[in-house]
C-alpha cells in the first residue's frame, strides 16, 4: 500500500484546492489582491481608495453644480433633473435590497404614495395649497408609516414570498389610483374625487420652500442635488451605524442574525420605513418637477428600471447605485435619437471587442475582417439583389451615417428579413457561447455583421423596445463580467 501524502505535502501543492491546511487565506492571497493594482487602472483604483468619501460626495456635487453653468439647454437640464430622481429612487430601493436583503417588488408604490399625497396637499384638487415646508415632512412620515404596515404584514416573509406579496401592494396601488375618484365617504353626501382616476392630478403646485417657488429646470436641478447630497449623506451615516451593520448581517444569513440575538423583525420593518420614506421624499420633489401625478407613471416599467440601476451600480453601495442610475437614464435617453444611438451601439461594439478578444491583434482582425465581409456582401448584393440596397440614408445625414448605410445591407421594405434576421442574431450569439478558439473568432465576424443589420433595419426604427433590449443585454453582460456590479463588493459564499 503506497504511503499516503503528509498534510505538509497537500498544503504546499500549488494544484491544491480548497482551504490549506497550516496556512492564512488571507495572506496566501495577498499575490493575487496585489494583481488588482498592477499598471495604470490599478494605480487609479490605488490613489482612489485613498480619497476619503466625503471627499468624493463634495467633488460630485461640485461638478454636477457646474452643469447649469455649462449649458442653458432646458433638454439637458430636465435629463439632469430626471436622472437625479432616479439616482434618489436608487438609493432608497438599496436601503431595502442592498442592505437589508429584502426583495421589495412595490417600492414604486411608496414614490407613487408620496407624489400622490403631495398633489393632494399642494394643488387645486382639495384647493389646499399648502407648502412644502409643511407638505414634504407630511409626505415623509405618512410614506414611512405606509411601508411600516407593509413590513408588518410580511414580517415573517422573505425571499419569492415576500417579493410575490409586494408586488400585488404596487399592484394594489395603480388600481386604488385609477379608481379613486367617486369614493363615498361617511357624513359627506357627495362622491369624493381623490386621484382623479386615469386622468391623474394635473397642475399640481410648484415647489415652495421658504416662499421661494422652484419654477424652471435650472432650480430644480439644484434642489434634487442638494436633497440627494443631504440623502445620501444620512444614508451614509445609517450604513457606519449598528443598525448598517446589523442590516448586512440579515441580508448574508437571517437565520444566523437571529441567533446571534438581532431582532430581525425589527431591522426588516426599520428597512421597510427607510426605504419608503426616500421613495416619499423622491415623490414630494418629482409631483411639482411633472406639475401633475398620473397611475401610469408607477408601474412596472418604471420598477423595472430602478431596480436595473441597482443591480447595475451594485447592490449595497451608495455610490455604485447612484452611477448605475446616472449610466442607465442617460444611455435611454441618447437611444432616442437615432443619430446618437448609433453611436452608442456600434462604439459599444467596438470597444468589446477590444476588450474582450486577447491579443489585440485578433480583436482588430475581427473589427477589419467584419468590414471587408460587408463590403464583399455589398458587392454580391449589387449585382444579384437590387432590393437589398435600394434603401439610402438621407442626403442630410452625417458621414458616419452615410458610410454605414454604404456598408450595411438596406433592403426597401425590411419588415419580414428583418425580424428574421433578429431571430437567427439571438441563436447566433447563444451559438457563440458554444464554440471556443478560432472557431469563435471566425463565426464572430459574420454575427457582428448580422447584428449591424438587424439595428439598420429593425432596431433603430423601434425607439421604445430598443432601449428595453439593450438595456437588458447591457445587464446580461455585466452580470457574467462582473456579477456584483461597478462599484459592488462580490460576496463570499461558503460551501
Amino acid at each position: 500500500m503506497a504511503d499516503e501524502p503528509h498534510a505538509s505535502e497537500l498544503a504546499d501543492a500549488p494544484d491544491a484546492e480548497g482551504p490549506r491546511i497550516g496556512t492564512d487565506e488571507w495572506v496566501a492571497r495577498h499575490g493575487e489582491r496585489d494583481e488588482r493594482y498592477a499598471g495604470l487602472t490599478g494605480r487609479l483604483r490605488r490613489e482612489g481608495e485613498r480619497v476619503s468619501w466625503t471627499a468624493w460626495l463634495l467633488a460630485f456635487v461640485v461638478v454636477a453644480a457646474m452643469l447649469p453653468l455649462l449649458t442653458s439647454d432646458e433638454y439637458v437640464l430636465r435629463v439632469g433633473v430626471d436622472t437625479l430622481i432616479y439616482m434618489l429612487l436608487a438609493i432608497g430601493l438599496n436601503v431595502v435590497v442592498g442592505w437589508a436583503g429584502l426583495l421589495d417588488l412595490g417600492y414604486v408604490a411608496f414614490f407613487g404614495f408620496g407624489a400622490y399625497l403631495y398633489a393632494i396637499l399642494s394643488s387645486a384638487q382639495f384647493d389646499l395649497h399648502w407648502p412644502a415646508l409643511v407638505t414634504v415632512p407630511i409626505v415623509v412620515a405618512s410614506t414611512a408609516g405606509l411601508g411600516l404596515l407593509l413590513g408588518l404584514s410580511s414580517r415573517r416573509l422573505q425571499g419569492d414570498y415576500l417579493a410575490i406579496v409586494t408586488l400585488f401592494f404596487l399592484q394594489i396601488f395603480v388600481v386604488l389610483v385609477s379608481n379613486s375618484d367617486r369614493l363615498t365617504l361617511p357624513f359627506v353626501g357627495h362622491p369624493v374625487d381623490f386621484t382623479g382616476s386615469v386622468n391623474g392630478i394635473p397642475n399640481v403646485d410648484p415647489f415652495r420652500l421658504f416662499g421661494y417657488e422652484f419654477v424652471s429646470n435650472t432650480q430644480y436641478y439644484l434642489l434634487a442635488l442638494g436633497v440627494f447630497a443631504l440623502a445620501v449623506t444620512a444614508l451614509h451615516l445609517v450604513d457606519q451605524s449598528r443598525t448598517g451593520r446589523a442590516w448586512k448581517a440579515l441580508r448574508e444569513d437571517s437565520l444566523a442574525a437571529e441567533l446571534m440575538s438581532m431582532p430581525v423583525r425589527r431591522l426588516k420593518l426599520l428597512a421597510f420605513m427607510f426605504g419608503a420614506g426616500m421613495a416619499g421624499l423622491t415623490g414630494s420633489i418629482a409631483a411639482p418637477l411633472h406639475t401633475g401625478v398620473f397611475p401610469t407613471d408607477f408601474d412596472l416599467p418604471l420598477l423595472i428600471t430602478v431596480y436595473a440601476m441597482v443591480i447595475l451600480g451594485g447592490a449595497g453601495s451608495l455610490a455604485g447605485v447612484a452611477l448605475g442610475a446616472i449610466v442607465i437614464n442617460v444611455a435611454l435617453e441618447v437611444l432616442t435619437n437615432a443619430e446618437h444611438a448609433r453611436w452608442l451601439f456600434y462604439g459599444a461594439i467596438v470597444l468589446a471587442v477590444l476588450k474582450l478578444v486577447r491579443p489585440w491583434a485578433w480583436a482588430w482582425a475581427v473589427v477589419v475582417g467584419t468590414a471587408a465581409f460587408g463590403i464583399a456582401l455589398r458587392l454580391v448584393a449589387d449585382a444579384w439583389w437590387e432590393r437589398g440596397t435600394a434603401r439610402a440614408a438621407p442626403e442630410d445625414a452625417d458621414r458616419v451615417t452615410r458610410l454605414v448605410d454604404s456598408w450595411v445591407l438596406l433592403p426597401s421594405d425590411p419588415g419580414t428579413v428583418a425580424k428574421y434576421a433578429y431571430v437567427v442574431l439571438v441563436a447566433a450569439v447563444l451559438g457563440l457561447t458554444l464554440i471556443h478558439g478560432w472557431r469563435r473568432l471566425v463565426a464572430l465576424v459574420p454575427v457582428l455583421y448580422l447584428a449591424a443589420f438587424v439595428w439598420e433595419n429593425l432596431l433603430a426604427f423601434n425607439a421604445s423596445i430598443t432601449r428595453l433590449i439593450l438595456l437588458g443585454a447591457l445587464l446580461v453582460a455585466l452580470m457574467h463580467a462582473r456579477p456584483q456590479g461597478l462599484l459592488g463588493t462580490p460576496r463570499v459564499e461558503i460551501v
